[in-house]
């Protein structure tokens, strides 16, 4: 394969895939994936400079940008392309690879903006292996307005590629409504655990529950999907109980609360070898879905050694919690919580038409994010 010249070859150069094995192919669609985040960055870049900023405001942003937007797995942005895909039932041309590929990276514009700010909030010290943008130098807060920057540049980018498209304002509305609620979500969570204060009587498995549909499924599962079906000219039917969006938030925000969950229990239950990290939940005083249902069974006993030690700075504190959540058997009630939520998602995936057409909302694009998400170790 030729090596490309500019940002869109290597936004739009055809994959060949044949022969490939799958991790290769991962690899490839990620790298070209990020050619487009290449195109994106010219854009703003251009555009930030036509307003006349000057030279050392431009440079800043381009760190920003950089910095913050491009590092992350990708896997949000790049569901866009991969439910379109489905949706169509092919290949996609490049101009419709061009344009879900630029409403994946807006959701990695919004993900970039709440994770700055996250940081910010949590006082947060790494982030992707690196220190937050907060504590890179000369940065401090300065990055409340790069968080706004971030934000404000999906904007820019919706009304350059998507202005002249019949679905512009329900693109426009779907952003604002799921950050909306994405901020719902962290508000409950920053008042319900914050780090220096610890008050289990605060947490409830409903509180939970709350906190992971708001902050973490509507933009991680349902964004991604929505953006699709919109792209692929599936119309909504808001009064219809068949409605597409309807049937598509009722399966994927359940899938994202799943998703959440099992994240929580692998602090707890996985090893560094397997997640790439040492698990903090318990040190940082996390509302998580281990510490909720230990309280919802523990003896008083056990509450009392919880309350004593949960979200502590300390190694032997955190050990004594770790022991509760056995005597608790945490494992146990993980693996029937885990098979229950599959059961239940994949009977509503069942409730999409199992014949559904080319250009139709299709089983498919569910079943491949629940494939890579049951059992999941990492």
């Amino acid at each position: 394969m030729p090596a490309p010249t500019n940002p869109t070859e290597i936004a739009l150069q055809a994959s060949t895939t044949n022969g490939m094995s799958s991790a290769e192919k991962k690899k490839q669609a990620r790298a070209k994936f990020e050619g487009v985040y290449q195109v994106l960055r010219k854009d703003l870049l251009d555009h930030f400079a036509g307003e006349g900023m000057p030279k050392d405001a431009i440079e800043w942003y381009s760190r920003n940008l950089d910095y913050n937007v491009p590092g992350g797995k990708l896997n949000r942005g790049m569901s866009v392309v991969d439910s379109v895909e489905i949706i169509k039932g092919r290949a996609l041309t490049d101009e419709e690879y061009l344009k879900s590929a630029i409403l994946g990276w807006c959701i990695e514009l919004l993900q970039a903006f709440f994770l700055v700010s996250d940081d910010l909030m949590d006082s947060s010290v790494t982030r992707r292996g690196q220190p937050c943008w907060y504590r890179v130098e000369n940065v401090g807060l300065i990055s409340i307005n790069d968080a706004f920057m971030l934000e404000g540049a999906i904007y820019h980018l919706l009304k350059k590629y998507f202005r002249q498209d019949s679905y512009y304002v329900e693109l426009l509305d779907l952003f604002h409504d799921v950050t909306y609620k994405t901020e719902m979500g962290q508000l409950i969570d920053l008042i319900t655990a914050p780090e220096d204060h610890v008050d289990l009587d605060k947490f409830s498995l409903k509180k939970h529950q709350l906190i992971v549909i708001y902050k973490t499924a509507f933009y991680s599962f349902y964004l991604p999907v929505a953006l699709a079906m919109h792209v692929c000219g599936i119309p909504p039917s808001p009064n219809s109980p068949s409605d597409p969006y309807k049937l598509a938030h009722e399966i994927l925000i359940p899938l994202g609360e799943y998703f959440q969950v099992q994240d929580d229990f692998l602090d707890f239950g996985g090893t560094p070898e397997q997640i790439g990290k040492i698990g903090t939940d318990i040190l940082d005083n996390k509302c998580s879905w281990c510490i909720n249902t230990a309280l919802a069974v523990a003896t008083l006993e056990q509450r009392r050694v919880l309350d004593e030690n949960y979200g502590r700075k300390d190694a032997a504190k955190e050990a004594k919690v770790k022991e509760v959540f056995e005597q608790v058997e945490i494992r146990r009630r993980y693996e029937e919580y885990e098979q229950t939520a599959y059961e239940r998602i994949n009977g509503l995936i069942e409730t999409i038409p199992a014949d559904a057409k080319d250009g139709e909302l299709k089983r498919e694009v569910f079943t491949s994010f629940l494939s890579k998400i049951y059992k999941r170790t990492k």
